[in-house]
């Protein structure tokens, strides 16, 4: 499959969905892709995203756009299903301005999109506290306010987009008083305003109908990619409850956050790790024993984008994958980290709920981009994938780098 050939194998309109609890390393083959897609789209959540693209040495962490900002060519949409904090957007655009990717004139922003604030942030961080001193556990929340935005979203109290420029300072003012009252929480207006005020210089002409935009390119046979947030089991109906994050992270969810019908998708990529890790508290059957969870912790850099903490590790889990891809309908697999396993005797899998072993193939697949330069237990290990789960696998990363990739036929 060329390089050029993307676009024809997975149609004008792929997602690109986590298939675990996040982290599986969407954001590298939404890269890839996004070299010959017209647009990618992200649809829901917020800072609390992190996409790494290694591209020559170079290390980019994006937390509200989508990893394929990298190619200049790319529209960018950031959709209705979103909670964006606007001095961490201003912050991304920044970093990539220093190195030479200018994004505000190719950046849409939905003006249904709500506004995250601070003060967000700090009940995010209240309600956690209270958590824990409830139950002694927490949710595990990144503390990036995703939550709380999202109660002023449903409770019809949020802020959108559409308000850049307007004044909200009494709006704000409003809300302070109750705020303190149920979080113990100020509300910094003037900052908040500040802040505003900032954002409304650079990404104004930025906001817009951002659903009349995405039909009117695909009437023009424009092609998009949808960057999925999170990933499948962190879904807020669908994922292990309640140690899940506060929007929809399946493909439906993707399509009703930007506007799109289901039936313009022509294909979706589920993204596993070759074994899986899951952040915060909640139920990790296949979670491997301390010591191992540490040695695959310290191989995969196992420590959070966003948030620096570090990941619980485990195993790949077949009946996870299964569940993934009848709740977004995946058709392709990528494989990726494959190569953290390269030390391992033995690879534990989860079938049925019960623990399978497989052989390791002790030998270094770092950078391999030729399928059959792969070992053969490599091999069989992906092919074991694939036929489990009855869906093809089309990518499995070797390492870090944007072309350590193998591109299966």
């Amino acid at each position: 499959m060329s390089v050029k050939s993307y676009r024809k194998t997975f149609g004008p309109v792929c997602g690109v969905i986590g298939a675990q609890w996040g982290d599986e390393g969407k954001g590298k083959i939404v890269d890839i892709l996004a070299e010959e897609y017209d647009i990618v789209a992200r649809a829901n959540g917020g800072a609390n995203a992190g996409h790494t693209i290694v591209v020559d040495g170079v290390k980019h962490v994006f937390r509200i756009l989508p990893s394929g900002s990298l190619h200049e060519s790319a529209h960018i949409v950031l959709g209705s299903g979103m909670v964006m904090h606007l001095p961490t957007l201003l912050e991304e655009i920044a970093l990539l301005r220093k190195h030479g990717i200018d994004v505000v004139e190719r950046l849409h922003i939905s003006r249904e999109a709500h506004i995250l604030f601070d003060f967000h942030k700090e009940i995010d961080a209240a309600m956690e506290e209270r958590r824990s001193k409830a139950s002694g556990e927490g949710i595990g929340t990144t503390k990036r306010g995703i939550g709380p935005a999202y109660m002023d979203k449903a409770a019809r109290t949020g802020l959108r987009m559409e308000s850049l420029g307007s004044d909200v300072k009494a709006a704000l003012q409003q809300r302070s008083s109750w705020v303190k009252d149920a979080f113990g929480v100020s509300i910094d207006v003037e900052n908040e305003v500040r802040q505003l005020v900032e954002a409304q210089n650079i990404l104004e002409s930025c906001v817009t109908d951002t659903v009349g935009y995405l039909h009117g390119a695909l009437d023009q046979r424009k092609s998009v990619i949808i960057e999925g947030a999170q990933a499948t089991l962190l879904d807020i109906d669908h994922g292990t409850y309640p140690y899940v994050t506060s929007s929809s992270t399946t493909l439906a969810g993707a399509l009703q956050g930007l506007g799109i019908a289901p039936k313009c998708v022509t294909s979706c990529i589920g993204v596993a790790k070759a074994y899986c890790t899951r952040v915060g508290s909640g139920p990790f059957p296949a979670e491997a024993d301390v010591k191992t969870a540490e040695r695959l912790r310290e191989r995969g850099g196992e420590y959070g984008s966003v948030t620096k903490r570090p990941r619980r590790t485990g195993w790949l889990s077949i009946d996870d994958l299964n569940f993934s891809a009848r709740l977004n309908g995946i058709t392709h697999w990528n494989i990726t980290k494959l190569d953290v396993l390269d030390t391992e005797k033995v690879i534990p899998v989860w079938v049925n709920g019960e623990r399978a072993e497989m052989s390791g193939w002790d030998t270094s697949t770092h950078g391999i981009t030729d399928w059959k330069a792969l070992p053969e237990q490599a091999r069989a290990y992906v092919e074991s994938i694939a036929k489990q789960t009855g869906i093809p696998v089309s990518f499995v990363g070797t390492g870090q780098g944007r072309d350590e990739m193998v591109v299966c036929s």
